[in-house]
């Protein structure tokens, strides 16, 4: 695809995605939607890379929906009935290509992140923050509700006391309290933070199975919609089951009484094991 509204680059096993539209504080638009989405897509495709970050160009990273064309952006113009398809949210299709995702996605928040522009980063699985940075789930004083997703992200992420007041009040908040609420993981001067989320990037690329991660983000994430945890223990099973018997195990064993890096062989393209029957 050929990229307008985000920049794509991969090096050492790590991609970096970034929003690039910084004269509008990259705001979301249906275009930025879908190069994300293809942006996902490659990275999941590309066994060369470990881990992915999603960071934004200039003092932003993203301003949430563009609203350039003030309510227009909202109005309705076509039919009136709902139709599920032509009216699908669009922050909601990148949440969902980021939940069913192969790799880890660390988002490096670089200043304003707002509606979609911070719902966007639930369902990525580490979230670290610049000083200064100001975010907000603000769709209450808009006369809208939260999208992408987030409904259902939000809560499991923070708790719903925490997510509910966030929503309710619609308030635009700082760094710290986000650190406090477990939104993100860590707060950085705006310098370092691209520089403390590649060597996360980095411990990960670096010393782990990607096969390993892979399954391990699926179960995570699939078992916050367990309603007992016989489900894991199933699934868990299976997957000690067959990844102990694969060349990642006797590699990361071997590697191990030898004191030295392990070489994993295994690839997600074609090695990933199917712990859940094709679904």
């Amino acid at each position: 695809m050929d990229y307008r509204e985000i920049a794509y680059e991969a090096a050492d096993g790590i991609a970096t995605i970034t929003l690039d539209r910084p004269d509008r504080l990259n705001a979301f638009t249906n275009r930025m939607r879908d190069e994300l989405i293809d942006a996902v897509d490659r990275v999941d495709a590309d066994d060369d890379v470990r881990v992915a970050i999603v960071t934004g160009r200039g003092r932003g990273f993203c301003a949430g929906a563009d609203l350039g064309d003030g309510v227009d952006i909202f109005a309705r113009t076509g039919p009136a009935e709902f139709d599920p398809v032509r009216d699908a949210d669009g922050g909601g299709m990148v949440t969902l290509r980021l939940y069913d995702a192969v790799k880890p996605f660390i988002a490096a928040i670089n200043g304003p992140a707002v509606g979609v522009g911070i719902t966007m980063t639930l369902p990525m699985d580490i979230r670290l923050v610049a000083e200064g940075a100001k975010l907000g789930f603000v769709f209450a004083r808009r006369g809208l509700i939260p999208e992408a997703c987030s409904s259902w992200f939000l809560p499991r992420v923070v708790g719903i006391g925490q997510a509910m007041e966030w929503v309710a009040t619609g308030r635009v908040f700082g760094a710290q309290e986000a650190l406090a609420a477990g939104l993100v993981r860590s707060v950085h001067a705006p310098d370092e933070l691209l520089g403390a989320a590649r060597a996360l990037a980095r411990e990960i690329a670096e010393n782990t199975s990607s096969v390993s991660v892979a399954v391990s983000r699926q179960l995570l994430w699939r078992m916050l919609g367990e309603d007992h945890p016989r489900a894991a223990h199933a699934l868990d099973s299976r997957g000690i089951f067959a990844l102990a018997r694969d060349r990642d195990a006797a590699e990361g064993v071997a590697a191990f009484m030898e004191k030295r890096p392990a070489r994993f062989p295994l690839r997600v393209s074609q090695d990933l094991p199917d712990l859940w029957g094709g679904r």
